[in-house]
Parts: structure tokens; C-alpha cells; sequence
């Protein structure tokens, strides 16, 4: 296991590398930062020095490589807007998108998965058939479509539910939550299910196919002739097969949460990352674009890994294979 952990980390370390290089290359050429910093008043003498102080007339190369050493030492720099901390910044945001986007993967999965298992063992059934066309119009409508739809029946026509922002919050050690509070489940609700919506389309169908394909293996069907009661053949052979490629779909989904929350946050002014990123890109703050990216890269490459160590978790077969 050793060996094999050495080799996934060091395969990490390029997989950084190069996404640091495509952020830094990226952002170079949308547009002018000391424009957007400065105004019609500002004396080019006065823009030169600022591109001086900020560092962009130095070589590409000296600006990649102080790049890649203010990462790895964590220092993100300051953002050209605010003027803040760009560590800062994103630590004031991160509760925010990580509980918007755990809670939309924990609705993805309490009905994903059930719903799956559902659909396969009782295929021709109305509640299927209706689970299956639930599941088209999910991953066919737009996220902003569904969220807007959300907005003007729950808040608009309804006014059960806020259309916007986080409600109230409850700062716990420096980690700001609206868990703890009624506002800030409401407030959640909508955002949670519009960004889950199209992750429980693709859990269910998944798990569906899945599960339809190893109850036509041969050991389930022995288990079947040896006369095992159906819900140990279908919740403790089937559904533990059944669960592996799962897990990967899940932990990249919980990735691709984090990484395409911009719409949900955008549509309900959800003050997370991807709301950050979008107000970022409107005023040219080249570190906050940059540092984001990366971010986005590393979550990725936390969740593969992550996975790998659970495949030996969930399937003894590859235990055997990897202690072989």
C-alpha cells in the first residue's frame, strides 16, 4: 500500500503542477487588472509603477515560479479588487459552498440510491416507470431553469422559502455555519435541491444499472439456488457489488458539486466560492480567479485519491489483488 500511495502522490504533485500552469497561463489574457483597479483620473506614470509594484512586468517564467512557490507555501496573495487576502477570502466563503454542496450529495444519495435499488428490483413497475421519466426531466432541464422555477413557486407564488442568501448564521471557532439555525436551513433548501436534482438523476440511474447488471452474475444466482432469503441476496451481495463504481461517480459528483455551484449560487446569491469566482472574474481579480482554479484542481485530486483507498475498503477482491 505503501509503494502504491508514494505513486498516486507523486502523480498528484504533476497533476498540480499542470493546473497551476493552466491558471497562471489562463488569466494572463483576460483583461487588464491595473485598468480595473484605477481610474479615467489615473496618471500612466502612476499605472506603470502599479504594474511594477504588482510584479506583472517581470518574465513569464519569474511570475510562474513565484506563482507556484506562494502556493506551495500558502500564500495566495492579495486580491487586486479588495485589496484583501486572498486566503482570507476564500476561508470566509468555503463553509458557505462545502455545506450548500454536502447537503445537495446527501439528498442525491438518501434518494438516489434507495430509488435505484427500487427501479431495478421491481422494473416494470409504475413507480419506476415514474422514477425513469423523473430522472429525463432532471438531467434535461438547465440547473438555473429548475432553480428559477424553484424561486417563483416556493418563494414567489408560495412564500414558504427565502430566494436568496445564506439566513442566519452561527460562527462556531472561526467556521461560520447555518446549520445551527432555522433561517439557514431554510434559506438552504432550495439552493440544496436545485444543485442535487441533476446529481440524484445521475446516483439513481447508476445505481439502477448497476444493480440490474450484478443480479444477472452467476454468485447471485447461486445464492438464489441455495435458497438465501431476497432482501440478504439483493441488500448484502447485490447492492455491496453494486457499490463500487458507485462510490467513484459519488465522490466525483461531491467534486463536480463544489466545482459547478457558480450557477446555484449565482441564481440564489448564495455567498459561496462560486459567487466569489464570478464577481472575480467581472472585475479582472486575476489571484482570486487564479487561486480558485487551483482550488478547484486540488479538491479533484483529494477526491481520486480518496477513492482509490476505498476501493480496498468496499471490494475484497482488491485486497487480495493489491496484497498479491
Amino acid at each position: 500500500m505503501i509503494p502504491f500511495l508514494a505513486r498516486r502522490l507523486l502523480q498528484s504533485l504533476f497533476v498540480m503542477l499542470a493546473v497551476a500552469a493552466l491558471a497562471f497561463a489562463l488569466f494572463r489574457f483576460v483583461g487588464d487588472p491595473v485598468s480595473q483597479m484605477t481610474g479615467v483620473e489615473t496618471a500612466p506614470e502612476d499605472m506603470a509603477r502599479l504594474r511594477v509594484e504588482l510584479g506583472l512586468t517581470d518574465p513569464v517564467p519569474v511570475q510562474f515560479a513565484r506563482f507556484v512557490a506562494d502556493l506551495a507555501t500558502l500564500d495566495f496573495g492579495y486580491s487586486y479588487r479588495t485589496r484583501q487576502p486572498v486566503g482570507e477570502m476564500i476561508a470566509q466563503r468555503i463553509p458557505a459552498t462545502l455545506e450548500l454542496g454536502l447537503v445537495a450529495l446527501l439528498i442525491s444519495l438518501v434518494v438516489g440510491v434507495p430509488g435505484g435499488v427500487y427501479a431495478a428490483l421491481k422494473p416494470r413497475s409504475p413507480a419506476t416507470q415514474a422514477l425513469l421519466i423523473g430522472t429525463l426531466i432532471g438531467v434535461s432541464v438547465p440547473t438555473f431553469v429548475i432553480g428559477i422555477l424553484l424561486i417563483f413557486l416556493f418563494g414567489v407564488q408560495l412564500g414558504w422559502l427565502p430566494t436568496f442568501g445564506r439566513g442566519g448564521t452561527v460562527d462556531i471557532g472561526g467556521w461560520r455555519t447555518s446549520l445551527l439555525t432555522i433561517d439557514g436551513w431554510r434559506a438552504l433548501i432550495l439552493p440544496a435541491v436545485t444543485l442535487g436534482l441533476y446529481q440524484l438523476t445521475l446516483t439513481l440511474r447508476l445505481v439502477r444499472a448497476e444493480m440490474m447488471e450484478v443480479m444477472r452474475t452467476d454468485h447471485i444466482r447461486f445464492a438464489m439456488a441455495r435458497g438465501l432469503p431476497l432482501r440478504s441476496i439483493h441488500y448484502r451481495h447485490a447492492l455491496g457489488n453494486t457499490l463500487v463504481p458507485v462510490v467513484t461517480i459519488v465522490a466525483l459528483q461531491f467534486g463536480g458539486v463544489i466545482a459547478f455551484s457558480i450557477v446555484t449560487e449565482s441564481v440564489f446569491q448564495w455567498p459561496g466560492l462560486g459567487l466569489l469566482f464570478l464577481e472575480s472574474i467581472r472585475f479582472v481579480d486575476i489571484p482570486v480567479m487564479a487561486v480558485y482554479l487551483v482550488l478547484i484542481g486540488f479538491v479533484f485530486v483529494a477526491i481520486n485519491l480518496l477513492v482509490d483507498l476505498l476501493y480496498a475498503a468496499i471490494d475484497p477482491r482488491i485486497r487480495v489483488t493489491g496484497a498479491a
